[in-house]
């Protein structure tokens, strides 16, 4: 019992302590994770229509997505962070780091549309293209509904990859959860709490995402197979 107290007051002490840093930690890492989920999606769609619809845009989309496929996000944050202003691209960390990551997710969630957009049956366009229906309306109508049900899960994974990802913003001086904790760590010399509420922290998030993705599936499914 006497342990058990004396785990427990160690705990609050060091909640009470840094909880607050944590929480703005938290928040910086939603706030920039959210940030490039949204622009990696829209900016991985574009991308992917744009090479569909035109021919000329093919080899640069798939220059693009090969290069920010094939190395690591941390080269490129520095590249961006510490490279940029050589070439007259000055940003701040946290602006530095939604960009980087924005980027980076587009290229993955581009591939992610590839392989949507391959899933529909050729003959669906084709009948779509004999019935005099105009190639927006079926995109909305008829290959966006069938593409959901198959990007959604891959998504999902590659979003929860993203924000635990987020780690490594904390080189390019971003205050985010592991950068919070790395500091901590430096000044309390106490390793194993950080790093626990780190990691705690990281999985809640991840299963959050994937809770409220699991709903969303659920409810797609149910609205497609009416």
């Amino acid at each position: 019992m006497d342990a058990l107290t004396t785990f427990l007051l160690r705990w609050q002490s060091f909640l009470a302590e840094n909880g607050a840093d944590f929480a703005a930690a938290l928040w910086v890492t939603i706030r920039i994770s959210l940030v490039a989920i949204v622009c990696g999606l829209i900016l991985g769609f574009a991308a992917e229509l744009g090479r569909r619809i035109c021919p000329w845009l093919r080899r640069p989309v798939a220059c693009y997505v090969e290069f920010f496929r094939g190395t690591p996000l941390l080269i490129q944050l520095y590249l961006l962070y510490y490279g940029g202003p050589r070439v007259g691209i000055v940003l701040d960390a946290e602006p530095a780091g939604m960009l980087g990551m924005s980027l980076y997710a587009a290229a993955y969630f581009c591939e992610i549309f590839r392989a949507g957009f391959e899933s529909i049956p050729e003959g669906q366009r084709e009948a779509a293209h004999c019935l005099g229906i105009r190639p927006w309306r079926r995109l909305w109508r008829i290959e966006l509904p069938q593409m959901a049900q198959i990007v959604l899960p891959p998504a999902v994974n590659q979003i929860i990859t993203l924000i635990k990802d987020s780690a490594v913003l904390s080189i390019i001086t971003v205050a985010e959860l592991t950068k919070t904790a790395t500091r901590i760590m430096n000044i309390s010399f106490e390793i194993v709490m950080p790093l626990c509420l780190l990691a705690l922290l990281y999985w809640i998030i991840s299963e959050a995402v994937a809770v409220v993705s699991g709903k969303a599936e659920a409810r797609l499914t149910r609205h497609l197979t009416r």
